[in-house]
């Protein structure tokens, strides 16, 4: 499988426990939803997804390759955008791109190549010669989420990506990375925010550590919105 594959992971934060027993998978073609409310443990399953942390407990496969055993392989084949921004401000985005392309072993005309295709996925390509600092926020997003995808991965994770953007630029973030799904890629978007969400997006619904439902929108949905249907599972009250 090419996509991505949680099975039985736990953490535990001293006493407390982070993750208990998680497991899901998000297949290629899928734009999945980890949608969770703040302190569910979202932020820890992508620490123990990129390796800052390591479960002791259960088993992380990505495009087949399994995180423990060989995690160069696994980790070179995900694309991640953190919550907090990691961008240089006072570089230019192509430079800043250049530098995380040679970070990725690439060089002259393929880094270029790579870079002119991750900008022109995300509509950034006139751009690229401006300084980070000179973007707003949905650009400065953008292009985060281009450097992720500039050594072609198979999987593509965002944890909380659109936290502080308006909702125009919420909105076309969203609409990007269900493209990027719907070429192929294997999606996994942390949100707290049911409207970035769509009806035929699976969704997997995180609480307290716990995954509570791993269906499609809709059908977690019913005959109520998804906003009812995900308070009612976790009796959230920060619901978007």
């Amino acid at each position: 499988m090419n996509g991505l594959v949680v099975e039985e992971v736990s953490y535990h934060y001293g006493a407390k426990t982070a993750l208990d027993h998680v497991s899901f998978s998000v297949q290629p073609g899928e734009f999945a939803a980890l949608l969770g409310p703040n302190g569910a443990g979202k932020s820890t399953l992508f620490s123990l997804l990129t390796r800052l942390l390591v479960p002791p407990e259960g088993r992380i496969v990505v495009a087949g390759h399994d995180l423990a055993k060989a995690p160069r392989a696994a980790l070179a084949r995900i694309g991640v955008v953190f919550q907090q921004p990691t961008l240089d401000l006072d570089m230019s985005v192509r430079r800043s791109l250049r530098y995380f392309a040679g970070l990725h072993g690439m060089a002259g005309r393929r880094a270029e190549a790579a870079i002119d295709a991750a900008l022109d996925r995300l509509g950034m390509r006139e751009r690229a010669g401006e300084q980070v600092r000179a973007l707003n926020g949905g650009h400065r997003r953008r292009m985060e989420i281009a450097r992720a995808l500039i050594h072609d991965p198979a999987v593509l994770m965002l944890d909380e990506p659109t936290v502080g953007l308006d909702a125009g630029s919420r909105h076309a973030i969203t609409s990007h990375v269900h493209d990027l799904a719907d070429a192929g890629m294997a999606v996994l978007w942390a949100t707290h925010l049911v409207d970035e969400i769509r009806p035929g997006d699976p969704v997997i619904v995180l609480h307290r550590g716990h995954v509570l439902r791993r269906a499609p929108a809709a059908e977690i949905a019913g005959k109520s919105t998804l906003s009812e249907a995900f308070l009612t599972l976790t009796g959230a009250e920060d619901a978007a």
